[in-house]
């Protein structure tokens, strides 16, 4: 192989599942990166587990504000792009900008308001699972992984049971937009964000006028030092929290049950001892599946990462993908081992101001549902291909056919 071979940019690649042999090589030979772009400056690539961990901490260095590139796409933007006005997603600000609205947010991802959705989501899972089990065969993704995020993620938002599915095909606009299954174009895209923009404001009214106890009405009600929520930074919360925690938890949910596919004794440790083995479980599938491949970053001064030299305005692209398979960090690192220890994977992004605010509720419902699905079924087996999303920035299956022994 030689780095002439290598394009991330080419998304059929990802069509075939993450290639993984590219960033084996990218770690031996060329850790940091400059890889070309046709109609572009090119971007760095950082495929190391202590560069992506470093460079995710030092948010003055490495920007994520949308003002300078934000925090997803790889090329220069062609055409107009979506505005906002003043409003950013939280995702694609900086510091002081992003601690003011982190804290804002924060009062609704409380212990306390996270740990009281676990009877609901344990009830939830056992439904769906049953009703899947119960069929013998199923399209795991569909039936299953994409079920329990997205009830879930409707439930937290205030979202009522019988419209949930909306959330799912305005995230599937959205994220797979590059995917010819979605087939959607920018536009589409753009307007699945209008669309549940409108939703959300209308959820917000109904809040108003009816308060509950939910995470909804707590985001509208929050105040730090006299400063609340937009009606605009209300929308994009919505949007983050719609797509993000529904479309990275379905997937993590399905490489999991894909590995464990690959490797059965796996699967039968989980069985035979489902309690001594679903902490760890959990946590293998998350460092096994980063189910977001990258984050962009943006230089904001000349600086050296690793006796690298960086310019201002370089674009930078921090490969989670890659890290959670770092050889100087976990032994044998293709091995799918749900007795890893230690397992200190960067799936939520490694700590520092953006640290996946949704990480408890993924870990529960992770937990949840393949701690019911082991003590439901002795075998699972593989009925079909997985289908891998055509995406280069988020890992996804959309189909996984599976039989329940």
């Amino acid at each position: 192989m030689q780095l002439s071979d290598i394009d991330l940019l080419d998304r059929d690649v990802f069509t075939k599942g993450v290639p993984h042999e590219w960033f084996t090589y990218l770690r031996a030979n060329a850790p940091i990166y400059r890889h070309p772009e046709p109609d572009g400056p090119g971007f760095w690539v950082i495929t190391k587990y202590k560069d992506v961990h470093d460079v995710g901490r030092d948010p003055h260095t490495y920007s994520s504000d949308s003002d300078r590139g934000g925090v997803i796409g790889l090329e220069e933007p062609i055409g107009p792009q979506p505005s906002f006005g003043e409003a950013k997603l939280m995702l694609m600000m900086d510091p002081p900008q992003h601690t003011r609205y982190r804290k804002l947010v924060n009062r609704g991802f409380t212990p306390k308001m996270i740990n009281a959705l676990e009877a609901l989501i344990r009830q939830r899972t056992e439904r769906i699972l049953d009703n899947a089990v119960a069929k013998g065969t199923c399209d795991f993704v569909v039936d299953v992984a994409a079920e329990l995020p997205l009830q879930a993620i409707a439930e937290l938002i205030g979202v009522p049971f019988e419209e949930r599915h909306k959330l799912f095909d305005w995230s599937n606009r959205m994220v797979g937009s590059e995917d010819p299954e979605y087939s959607v174009g920018v536009e589409e895209a753009f307007g699945a964000q209008l669309e549940m923009f409108g939703y959300a404001a209308e959820l917000a009214g109904q809040r108003q006028r009816e308060p509950r106890d939910d995470i909804m009405t707590t985001l509208l009600q929050a105040e730090v030092d006299g400063d609340k929520l937009t009606e605009m930074e209300f929308n994009l919360f919505f949007m983050l929290l719609s797509v993000a925690g529904n479309e990275t938890t379905r997937n993590a949910i399905t490489h999991g049950m894909n590995a464990f596919l690959d490797h059965p004794d796996q699967w039968d440790l989980l069985h035979d001892d489902v309690a001594g083995h679903l902490p760890g479980a959990t946590e293998e599938v998350l460092r096994w599946a980063s189910p977001v491949m990258y984050f962009r970053r943006n230089v904001t001064h000349d600086t050296t990462l690793s006796g690298v030299d960086f310019k201002a305005g370089d674009k930078v692209s921090i490969w989670y993908c890659s890290a959670n398979r770092d050889e100087d960090v976990f032994d044998d690192p293709f091995r799918f081992d749900i007795e890893r220890s230690p397992n200190d994977h960067l799936a939520f992004g490694g700590g520092g101001p953006h640290f996946c605010l949704g990480s408890s509720l993924a870990r529960m419902e992770i937990r949840v549902l393949f701690e019911e699905l082991a003590e439901r079924v002795k075998r699972v087996e593989r009925a079909g291909e997985p289908a891998p999303l055509r995406s280069n920035f988020i890992g996804g299956i959309k189909h996984l056919p599976v039989r329940f022994a």
